[in-house]
């Protein structure tokens, strides 16, 4: 079976000399076919993700083709005339299949707008939105090391395409032969002939108009504040630097390694501001610029990472660090200047700190829980917009470095919440202030609450049924206790079932059904299990509450070490 799919694919894949080349070099080699081809590429609500390469279960013109056919599909299902947005990042082959998927859309009689060049993914969001088109689709493996590239698919609405659509397009995919089933137009024709259509400047220019409407103080002078960026040689570095500019800030030094596009990421082999090592070329350009922040966002620019710098050292804030701050700032000077809207809401994911909601209940603001995906935060904007109370919605943020403020798109968004970083920075700083000693103040008033992720990858069709494995056990034989403290309640979203373990009371969870283990024990800490919807990883979250910095760090390192002996590693 898998030796005729190879066969297959060296007769017909043709149409990009790099699938040939690696085609002749698996020859012989059954490991690497069977990695190739065993199964296929999976499309979900995340649409795919994968390693870029010959195969079906890698990523290249073929797979991108049939996922773009079952996109097509689905929207000529739903009306007539229909067009799709596209944008893509710096990635290996990104705007290869940008244009390919173009041109399938346009061959299905899709009107297909395409960015001329790479954007963030919040910009394809607020395009899907702006332009009124039926779907969007962005080419991106968001913070994937280099070898992995992405097709991300979206609603009408601007968030990612919700499951009924995501299982149309698999249908489709699935009854399409990836070579003949395709229907495709040169790109070039179809612009001449207006089936496709680059997206003009002036919706570029739009977008960074409704960025910089979220202003909370649109006042304060931020002409001295000094600032490090690095895009990771990805698509943050103009729409970024454009927004800094409109703002005023006046020094911006940008880390020449990693300015311009560069899918290889020769200076970070994994381009991820969640870790250290993708900040270490800004760390080293600080020490020469002395800035008051540093500023990291990833390839596709819709998470962003900060260093302050703290006790005379830079230190790496977290993504919860950040969205505590901007919850806090948001909700203290709208509360100030008189722009709080009656019953505010803001939106996070169910492994970000519950520290947010001690500081949404002080200024009676409702927070809302919902499954890890930035989708499940754009459905509540979309729900409150349908009511005509999107002004209600201040912040939507994840632990995952994920933020954003306004509801111009539906995704989250590393140029607002970079220049709401910066301007919380400078309000700060002006009343002698860093972010570390705000966050600090917020810690001693709250608690110190202290989280953390760890991932494990499990590449392959044996790391896949290990994953399986794990979360089967982990249902059937759940802990006791976990880090010498008793297990009071296990929430298990794969079955929308949270059951009280002293009792055996059980009641049902009104989220969607996803493969999420969480456990709560009686001190206050939780572990939360998840299989990445997106990486060959799964990931335990942890948090640890404490009355000192001290107790809350023992209490987490504690917590990691006990989340990675329940999962075998």
């Amino acid at each position: 079976m898998l030796k005729s799919k190879y066969e297959l694919w060296c007769k017909q894949a043709t149409a990009d000399p790099d699938l040939t080349a690696e085609l002749k070099a698996m020859e012989g080699n059954d490991e690497l076919i069977s990695d190739a081809f065993y199964k296929n590429l999976e499309f979900g609500t995340g649409g795919l993700r994968g390693v870029i390469g010959a195969g079906t279960n890698r990523i290249n013109v073929y797979t991108v083709g049939q996922a773009s056919q079952g996109l097509a599909a689905y929207v000529n299902s739903v009306t007539e005339n229909g067009s799709i947005a596209i944008a893509y990042d710096s990635r290996i082959k990104s705007d290869t299949f940008a244009r390919t998927a173009a041109s399938i859309f346009a061959a299905n009689g899709i009107k297909a707008y395409i960015y001329s060049e790479l954007m963030p993914t919040p910009m394809l969001s607020f395009a899907v939105r702006r332009l009124k088109c039926d779907a969007g689709v962005v080419v991106t493996a968001s913070h994937n090391p280099s070898k992995y590239n992405g097709y991300k698919a979206y609603g009408p609405d601007g968030s990612q395409l919700g499951p009924e659509a995501a299982d149309f397009v698999l249908s489709i995919m699935q009854s399409v032969d990836i070579f003949t089933g395709v229907k495709s137009m040169d790109f070039d024709t179809a612009l001449a002939e207006g089936k496709i259509e680059y997206i003009s400047q002036d919706i570029i220019d739009e977008y960074l108009d409704c960025v910089q409407a979220q202003r909370i103080e649109p006042n304060t002078d931020i002409s001295d504040l000094n600032v490090v960026y690095t895009p990771l040689n990805g698509a943050g570095n103009k729409p970024v630097r454009a927004i800094l500019e409109r703002m005023g800030v006046k020094k911006v030094s940008v880390v020449p390694e990693q300015e311009k596009p560069d899918g290889n990421f020769p200076t970070s082999p994994y381009p991820n501001p969640e870790i250290r090592q993708a900040f270490e070329m800004a760390l080293k350009l600080a020490e020469t610029t002395n800035p008051d922040i540093l500023l990291a966002t990833d390839p596709d620019c819709d998470r962003v990472g900060i260093a302050v710098k703290v006790d005379g050292e830079y230190k790496l804030f977290t993504g919860n660090d950040v969205g505590v701050l901007l919850l806090n700032y948001i909700l203290e000077r709208r509360a100030a200047n008189g722009t709080l809207p009656e019953n505010p809401v803001a939106v996070k994911t169910i492994v970000t700190t519950e520290l947010c909601r001690k500081i949404a209940e002080d200024y009676g603001c409702i927070l809302l829980d919902v499954l890890t995906g930035f989708k499940f935060i754009g459905e509540q904007i979309t729900l409150l917009a349908e009511k005509g109370q999107e002004n209600r919605y201040l912040l939507g943020f994840e632990e995952s470095y994920g933020y954003l403020v306004g509801s111009y798109a539906r995704d989250k968004d590393a140029v607002v919440a970079a220049m709401l970083i910066c301007e919380m920075t400078v309000f700060y700083k002006s009343r002698g202030l860093t972010l570390g000693d705000v966050l600090e103040s917020i810690y001693k008033k709250y608690g110190y609450y202290y989280c953390a992720q760890v991932s494990f990858t499990c590449e392959g069709q044996s790391g896949m049924e290990k994953i399986k494995g794990i979360m089967s056990m982990l249902r059937e034989n759940p802990p006791a206790s976990i880090s010498g403290s008793t297990v009071i309640k296990i929430n298990d979203y794969g079955k929308s079932v949270s059951t009280d373990t002293l009792d055996g009371n059980q009641t049902v969870l009104t989220l969607p059904k996803s493969d999420v283990l969480a456990f709560f024990t009686e001190d206050g800490s939780t572990l939360t299990i998840r299989p990445s919807g997106t990486e060959p990883k799964i990931k335990v979250y942890v948090c640890a509450v404490g009355q000192t910095d001290e107790r809350a760090t023992a209490k987490k390192e504690s917590l990691i070490s006990a989340g990675t002996e329940l999962l075998g590693f």
